[in-house]
């Protein structure tokens, strides 16, 4: 984690007294993850010129590369809030944490490049192999997308484990997507599809767990994968680059909340307003494993959140240039922005109005 995660000498005795974990073993601990970001950063493309100093030092140092913006955004997950222990292994936690921020970054147009990590921990987690594998999953994460761990903190908590993620990234100037950009007579879009994390999370609480084994029915594979889908999920780095280095999408956002929400967002924030095709939603094919009586399909594919999915408006000129699948992943035309200020949803032939159905923490 970085010299600025804990190895500062004129750290205060009444913090050092405040945890009960021997200093020598929690320094131990620091100096292992250092060592690790240290070996993934000499793997050659994680490595970028714009990085001066990483860890080793109270902050890191970048400088943006010329012709290039930086873009930062933060996620803060908290135990029986965002997620619960019992649910997720650890290295599918390492892996949750950094995916979330990684979404924001695709959102916005952007490639990843650096992640910063604080995490407080337990006392009776700390003394397990949590961190290690917790780590694990972070790591092979920031790997597969080329992102360098700079820095970060980790300290103790009484209870719950509290989970700060930090990533940067820098996209080509003035191309970041924002959400303003929506005009009317704009084709909706989303990538991947839709409703399987909380259909995921619905089976959590039901009492399904991830298996060793896929299972042996159609329906039991049908349920681990929707458990994927909640517990792992995967940012669409590469649709997120490609929008926004083609000059192809005007407004996007990621799909955390749940699209009826987060469309609600991005309509605001353009002053536009939008008609979406019930019929069109690409929902998750493990759904068809199941009846109308073990889900509300298309509830959970308007309301339901963190597919971590993206949504983007783009110009009916410039569908020519628009691939309709990158890297396996398909985005699924949705319905049109309209001026008025509202949002429509056409469903069995009947249009009525859409209101924000999403997650909200208050």
């Amino acid at each position: 984690m970085s010299d600025e995660i804990r190895d500062k000498s004129s750290v205060s005795r009444k913090r050092r007294s405040s945890r009960k974990q021997s200093s020598s073993s929690e320094f131990d601990f620091i100096n292992h993850i250092k060592r690790r970001s240290h070996e993934h950063s000499r793997t050659g493309e994680a490595s970028h010129s714009s990085l001066i100093k990483g860890i080793g030092d109270d902050a890191a140092v970048l400088r943006p590369a010329a012709g290039r913006e930086m873009v930062l955004t933060a996620d803060l997950l908290v135990e029986e809030m965002d997620f619960r222990r019992e649910w997720m292994m650890p290295r599918l936690l390492g892996h949750k944490a950094l995916a979330v921020s990684l979404s924001d970054i695709a959102a916005m147009g952007a490639r990843a490049r650096w992640a910063l990590l604080s995490i407080g921990i337990p006392r009776e987690i700390w003394e397990t192999d949590f961190t290690e594998k917790f780590y694990e999953g972070f790591f092979a994460l920031a790997e597969t997308h080329q992102v360098t761990l700079i820095g970060g903190d980790v300290s103790r908590t009484p209870e719950h484990l509290v989970i700060d993620s930090i990533v940067a990234g820098d996209v080509k100037r003035n191309r970041a997507v924002l959400r303003t950009g929506a005009r009317a007579g704009d084709h909706l879009f989303v990538t991947g599809t839709l409703g399987g994390a909380a259909a995921g999370l619905e089976l959590l609480e039901q009492g399904a767990r991830l298996q060793k084994s896929q299972g042996r029915t159609l329906k039991e594979h049908a349920v681990q994968a929707l458990l994927l889908k909640h517990l792992q999920p995967e940012p669409r780095m590469s649709w997120g680059a490609l929008l926004s280095e083609q000059r192809l999408a005007t407004a996007m956002i990621d799909l955390s909340d749940g699209l009826s929400s987060d469309l609600a967002h991005l309509c605001e924030a353009s002053r536009v307003g939008a008609r979406i095709d019930a019929a069109r939603l690409p929902l998750h094919p493990a759904l068809k494993s199941f009846s109308e009586k073990d889900f509300d399909t298309h509830a959970l594919a308007l309301n339901g959140g963190e597919d971590f999915e993206l949504l983007f408006t783009v110009r009916p000129r410039d569908l020519k240039r628009m691939p309709t699948e990158l890297d396996g992943v398909h985005a699924a035309y949705i319905g049109d922005v309209t001026e008025e200020q509202d949002i429509k949803l056409i469903k069995d032939s009947e249009i009525s109005s859409l209101r924000p159905g999403g997650f909200k923490h208050f």
